[in-house]
C-alpha cells in the first residue's frame, strides 16, 4: 500500500478560511478516490497560517481492471450474408480492441465484453489533484502575478510526492517538487524522502503542522504558565481555534498589566484580552477572580521575552486605558439617567426608538410576570425592563458592543440597584447562542422573553421575516433563547396570547399572529428534533387538528413524550379509520335514544369514562384500554345509516372519539 503527500505552501492564510479548507479537501479527496475506485484507508488534512496539506495512506497502486460490456450496430448491419463482419463491424471490433471471436448476438445488437485496464494511481493523482484545489472556495479570494485563477493568498511552493517518487503537478503559477519550508525563521529547502518523515521533519524546522496537536501543544502550555500562578484559564472553543490557526509553533509567554485596571468590570477586561488581541485571561483558581496577568501565544523561535511582554503589554495598555475612561465618565452618573438617551436610537424603521422598545419590554414583561403568577417578583422585574437597554447609550458599550448587558449589570450595581436587576439586566440577553446558558434570575428570564417576543413580531410586522440566506436581527436565535428559556425553567406562558399582545403594542399592525406562531413551531420542532423523530412532533403540532403547541410549550413536550412511547398498532388503527370517517366536524349531541345496537352503547358509556387529568402517559393508556370497545363498534355497527337521524348520531358520537384522540396527537400523521 502507498502513501500520497501532498503540501501546498502559501503566504499567511486568513484564520476563519483555514477551517474551511480543511473540511473542503478532505471531502474533494475521499469523493475524487471513491469515484475513481481507488482504495484508500485515511485521508489526513494538516494545515497551519503557512500550508495546507494532505496525507492519504493505504492507497492502492492503480485503479482496478474494470469489465465493461459495449452494445454494438443491429446485427445485420455488423454481420452480413456470410457472417462475416462488414465495414461497420470491423470499426465495432477495432474501436474497443477485440477479434470477431469475442463478439456475440443478445436482442438481435452485437455486444463485446472488453476490459478497461486500471490507471496507475500516480497518473490519477497528477490528473486530480490540481482539479481538488482549484475547486476550494471561500471569502476574498485574490489574484497575483499574471494570474486570472484566484486563491485566498498568493502560492509559494508545492509539494506532491508518493512514497519516494514525486508526482508532478501544477498549482496555479507553482510546479511541484520534493521540497518544503519550515517556519519562516527556521530551515528552509526541506528535502522529503517520503511522507512518513513529513511531520517530524517540519518539527525539526520549529513547525507543528497537525492542529489537533497544536492546539494540545497550546492548552499544555498555557497550564503549564497558569499552574506557575496557582491561576486557571477559561479559554472558549472559538479563541482557542482562532490562535491555533495563527501559529506554526507557539510558545506561551506570560505578561502583566496594572493591578489598578481590575476596578474596571472583569467582562471589559476580558474582552479587550481575549476579542481584541487573543490573550488568555487569567483567574485565581479558588475565587475565580481576574488577575493582573494573561497568557500570549506567540509564533517565535528563541527565549528572549523581553520585547515581545513590552510590546504586549503597550497594546493591552491603550485598550484598557481607554476602558477605564470610558468606565469612569459613565458611572459619575446612575444607570437610569442614561435611559432618555435611548430616544434618539433607531430600533429599527417604522418600530419606533429604542425607547419605545424599552416601553413595550416594560409592558410585556408585567403580562408575563401576572400570567406566571410571579407578584412577589413584580417591582424587580418592571425595574429591570426599565434599565435593561440604558447601557446601550454609555461610552463603554459604544466601544465594547458585545458586552452589552454585562456592561448594563455592572452599572446597575454602581447605581445601588437590588441584586435581582443587577442580575436580570446581564441575563436577559441570555442564552448568547445555541449552546450557552438560559437565565437563572426570574427578571433575566422573564424580560428576556418580553425583548425576545417585541423583537420577533417587529421583524414580522415590518415584512422582514427570515429566509433562508437572511435573519433579520436575528429572529431565529430571539425564538431559539424563548424556546430553551421556557422549557428549562418549566414556565407555563400562552406564546400565542404574547404574541397577540405584542403585536398590538407595535407602532405599525400587521396581521402576523398566524406567521409568528408557526414560525415558534418551526423553531421548537428543529430544537427537539435531536431528541424526538420529527413526525411525532409534527403530529403533535398539527394545526388540522387544533393542535398549538404555542399555548403551553412544556404541555406539548410532555405529549410528545407520550406519543414516542406509543406502541400499539390498533390503536393507530382505530384512531386513522375515526379521522377517516370524519371528513367534517360533527357538532350535534349525541342523542342515547337513537341508539339501536348495544355497541353504539358500549362506546357512548366508553367515551363519559374517558377524561384526561393531565397525565398523558395515563391518557395513552385510557386510549388503549377503550380499543376493544371501539373496533367491536366498527365490527357491528353501519356508520351510514339509511335513517338520516341514527347516521348523524353515529358520526357525532364518532367525533366525540375523535376529540378525545386529539386531545394527544393528529394519529393521521403517525
Amino acid at each position: 500500500m502507498s502513501k500520497y503527500l501532498f503540501e501546498v505552501g502559501v503566504e499567511e492564510l486568513p484564520y476563519k478560511f483555514i477551517p474551511m479548507a480543511i473540511t473542503q479537501l478532505k471531502t474533494g479527496f475521499e469523493t475524487f478516490l471513491n469515484t475513481y475506485n481507488v482504495d484508500f484507508k485515511n485521508v489526513k488534512v494538516m494545515a497551519t497560517p503557512r500550508r495546507l496539506a494532505v496525507i492519504v495512506d493505504g492507497l492502492s497502486a492503480s485503479q482496478p481492471d474494470v469489465e465493461k460490456v459495449v452494445k454494438g450496430p443491429i446485427a445485420n448491419v455488423a454481420f452480413d450474408e456470410n457472417n462475416n463482419l462488414t465495414k461497420a463491424g470491423e470499426g465495432f471490433a477495432n474501436k474497443n480492441g477485440v477479434s470477431k471471436e469475442d463478439l456475440y448476438i443478445e436482442d438481435n445488437y452485437v455486444y463485446a465484453k472488453i476490459v478497461v485496464k486500471g490507471k496507475d494511481t500516480k497518473s490519477v493523482l497528477q490528473e486530480n489533484v490540481p482539479v481538488i484545489f482549484s475547486k476550494l472556495q471561500g471569502p476574498h479570494f485574490m489574484r497575483w502575478g499574471n494570474n486570472d485563477v484566484k486563491f485566498s493568498r498568493p502560492i509559494r511552493w508545492v509539494l506532491s510526492i508518493l512514497d519516494s517518487e514525486e508526482v508532478k503537478i501544477k498549482i496555479i503559477d507553482k510546479e511541484s517538487s520534493n521540497l518544503t519550508n519550515g517556519h519562516r525563521f527556521s530551515t528552509q529547502n526541506i528535502k522529503i524522502n517520503n511522507p512518513d518523515e513529513y511531520i517530524e521533519k517540519l518539527r525539526e524546522a520549529h513547525v507543528i503542522v497537525d492542529q489537533e496537536e497544536r492546539k494540545n501543544k497550546i492548552l499544555e502550555l498555557t497550564k503549564i504558565e497558569a499552574d506557575k500562578l496557582n491561576a486557571v484559564t477559561k479559554i472558549s472553543d472559538d479563541l482557542l481555534e482562532e490562535v491555533t490557526f495563527i501559529c506554526e509553533y507557539p510558545v506561551a509567554v506570560t505578561c502583566n498589566f496594572d493591578e489598578a485596571y481590575l476596578t474596571i468590570p472583569q467582562e471589559v477586561a476580558v474582552t479587550v484580552m481575549e476579542t481584541h488581541q487573543r490573550y488568555f485571561a487569567l483567574y485565581q483558581k479558588d475565587s475565580g477572580k481576574l488577575i493582573n496577568k494573561f497568557v500570549t501565544i506567540t509564533n517565535y523561535i528563541g527565549s528572549e521575552f523581553e520585547n515581545i511582554k513590552a510590546g504586549n503589554l503597550r497594546v493591552i495598555k491603550a485598550r484598557l486605558d481607554d476602558a477605564v475612561f470610558f468606565f469612569r465618565e459613565d458611572t459619575k452618573k446612575p444607570l437610569e439617567s442614561y435611559i432618555e438617551n435611548l430616544k434618539g436610537m433607531t430600533f429599527q424603521k417604522g418600530m419606533g426608538s429604542v425607547y419605545d422598545k424599552t416601553q413595550r419590554i416594560i409592558n410585556l414583561s408585567s403580562v408575563i410576570a401576572e400570567s406566571l403568577g410571579i407578584n412577589d417578583k413584580l417591582d424587580s422585574v418592571k425595574r429591570t425592563a426599565q434599565l435593561c437597554k440604558a447601557d446601550l447609550a454609555t461610552n463603554l458599550v459604544f466601544e465594547f458592543t458585545e458586552l452589552q448587558g454585562f456592561i448594563g449589570s455592572d452599572y446597575a450595581r454602581v447605581a445601588g440597584e437590588n441584586e435581582g436587576v443587577i442580575e436580570g439586566i446581564k441575563e436577559h440577553y441570555f442564552p448568547l447562542n445555541a449552546d450557552s446558558e438560559t437565565a437563572k434570575s426570574v427578571e433575566g428570564q422573564i424580560v428576556g422573553i418580553a425583548d425576545k417576543i417585541d423583537t420577533i413580531c417587529a421583524v414580522f410586522a415590518a415584512g422582514k421575516k427570515p429566509t433562508g440566506s437572511s435573519d433579520p436581527l436575528g429572529v431565529r436565535r430571539a425564538a431559539l433563547g424563548i424556546i430553551k428559556t421556557v422549557l428549562e425553567h418549566n414556565l407555563k406562558l400562552d406564546l400565542s396570547e404574547l404574541i397577540k399582545y405584542a403585536a398590538m403594542l407595535l407602532p405599525v399592525k400587521a396581521e402576523i399572529q398566524k406567521e409568528v406562531e408557526e414560525f415558534f413551531v418551526q423553531r421548537l420542532i428543529i430544537f427537539l428534533n435531536a431528541d424526538y423523530s420529527k413526525t411525532v412532533l409534527e403530529a403533535c403540532s398539527s394545526d388540522s387538528a387544533g393542535l398549538n403547541p404555542c399555548k403551553d410549550l412544556c404541555d406539548y413536550v410532555l405529549r410528545v413524550q407520550a406519543v414516542t412511547e406509543l406502541n400499539d398498532e390498533k390503536l393507530l388503527e382505530n384512531a386513522n379509520r375515526v379521522l377517516r370517517i370524519l371528513k367534517d366536524e360533527n357538532k350535534n349531541e349525541v342523542s342515547e335514544s337513537l341508539f339501536t345496537i348495544q355497541a353504539e352503547k358500549d362506546l357512548y358509556n366508553a367515551l363519559k369514562g374517558l377524561t384526561f387529568e393531565g397525565d398523558y402517559n395515563a391518557y395513552l393508556q385510557k386510549l388503549i384500554q377503550i380499543n376493544p370497545v371501539v373496533t367491536k363498534f366498527f365490527e357491528d355497527v353501519l356508520v351510514m345509516d339509511n335513517d338520516e337521524k341514527i347516521k348523524n348520531n353515529r358520526l357525532s358520537l364518532l367525533n366525540t372519539l375523535k376529540n378525545k384522540y386529539i386531545i394527544l396527537t393528529d394519529f393521521a400523521k403517525l
